[in-house]
């Protein structure tokens, strides 16, 4: 069977390295950007940070900004018709993931404009052409969008969250530079970086993985558990940014290419539906699946502990197992994530509508474990 591994064309790491821009832009030979990015990154000044340099070097642009935190088919459409009127012969994305996705959805639709509708775009989609270029600079330390070959879109009739897979939406390059996210809230910080947390675990057990995404995997969870509290704590340690930059690229890279599970599955609708921010979710539901999905999974929990930083030595396989669920609890709690379901407005009503959209996701069948709707909703219930 062979393996498929996509990433970007070229990456940049490090303080400051956002002033490698205009030399990347010079050398795919493009003219004009629309910048994609969103109203409170605009106020803080962290879009400016990068627009200076695209002053400095003389480069036109525009801005797009009508981006919402789960972005819409209505966002996409709307970028794309500012991308037309632009001018513009590419696409910076600054922000988190939800700027890089809705990038990709205008990059995508612009070059294909048959799927000018959105929607047709859910799941594998089959486009004929790349992407318009897009270059992104991630503000948050979370969803890796800027690497992977994934974007996530809400369908505001169905009001359900559509993911997109697409090997031409990958942004051509990919930009890591930790100085953009020192203006990060601690919450978000937390929230984006148990995102990247659930990506490298999901990752690391999802069916599709195998040794090249496991190498990519096991090395974040180990940066993630070393950085995150200290990122939370010390918004502008750059040891801590750094870390959490590298680590969440890292954990994109491989989850990209091998899927994955029933955490993300469910998350998304409490997103779709109830708004929740996908890291928040996702952290919540995190602990939970891991003991739903622990048969299956033995000897990788244990695997998964000691890249936690817990000593298993002595430990029985179940123990270990267990282990690396408390040690993610431990962790989550210790940032500061909410534990229960009633925490965020959802009460026990709202887990059937839930159920239904997660057991239909495109990221439930990577689970290791089989499941089925009436045990999603118990899944549900424990979290409440």
């Amino acid at each position: 069977m062979a393996q498929r591994f996509i990433l970007n064309e070229v990456s940049y790491f490090g303080a400051g390295s956002r002033k490698e821009l205009p030399q990347e832009l010079k050398r795919m030979n493009l003219k004009k950007a629309l910048v994609c990015t969103d109203k409170g990154l605009l106020k803080v000044g962290t879009t400016k940070m990068v627009t200076d340099v695209l002053d400095e070097a003389g480069f036109p642009y525009e801005i797009y900004s009508e981006i919402k935190p789960n972005p819409t088919v209505t966002n996409v459409q709307q970028g794309v018709e500012a991308f037309k009127t632009s001018g513009a012969d590419c696409l910076i994305a600054i922000g988190g993931g939800s700027s890089i996705d809705t990038a990709k959805g205008i990059g995508i639709v612009s070059n294909n404009p048959e799927f000018s509708d959105v929607v047709s775009l859910e799941g594998v989609a089959p486009t004929k052409n790349k992407s318009v270029p897009i270059i992104a600079l991630p503000t948050t330390a979370g969803t890796g969008a800027e690497v992977t070959i994934n974007y996530v879109i809400i369908d505001e009739k169905r009001q359900a969250k559509m993911v997109c897979v697409d090997p031409n939406d990958i942004p051509a390059v990919a930009i890591i530079d930790p100085e953009l996210m020192y203006s990060l809230p601690k919450g978000l910080t937390a929230a984006t970086g148990m995102d990247a947390l659930t990506h490298a675990i999901e990752g690391y057990i999802t069916k599709g993985a195998w040794i090249m995404s496991d190498m990519y995997e096991l090395q974040a969870i180990k940066m993630i558990a070393e950085n995150l509290p200290l990122a939370v704590d010390e918004p502008t340690n750059p040891v801590g940014r750094e870390g959490m930059a590298l680590a969440q690229y890292i954990a994109a890279q491989a989850f990209s290419n091998v899927g994955l599970g029933l955490v993300h599955g469910m998350a998304h609708p409490m997103g779709s539906l109830h708004d929740i921010p996908h890291g928040v979710a996702n952290a919540l539901l995190l602990p939970t699946i891991m003991e739903f999905n622990m048969p299956t999974r033995i000897e990788r929990f244990g695997v998964i502990a000691e890249a936690m930083g817990v000593d298993t030595k002595g430990m029985t396989p179940e123990q270990a197992a267990q282990a690396a669920v408390n040690a993610v609890r431990a962790l989550s709690i210790r940032v500061g994530i909410p534990q229960h379901l009633t925490d965020l407005g959802i009460t026990e009503k709202d887990i059937p509508a839930l159920a239904a959209q997660a057991i239909a996701d495109v990221c439930t069948p990577g689970n290791p474990r089989d499941v089925t709707e009436e045990q999603i909703i118990e899944l549900y219930k424990k979290v409440l």
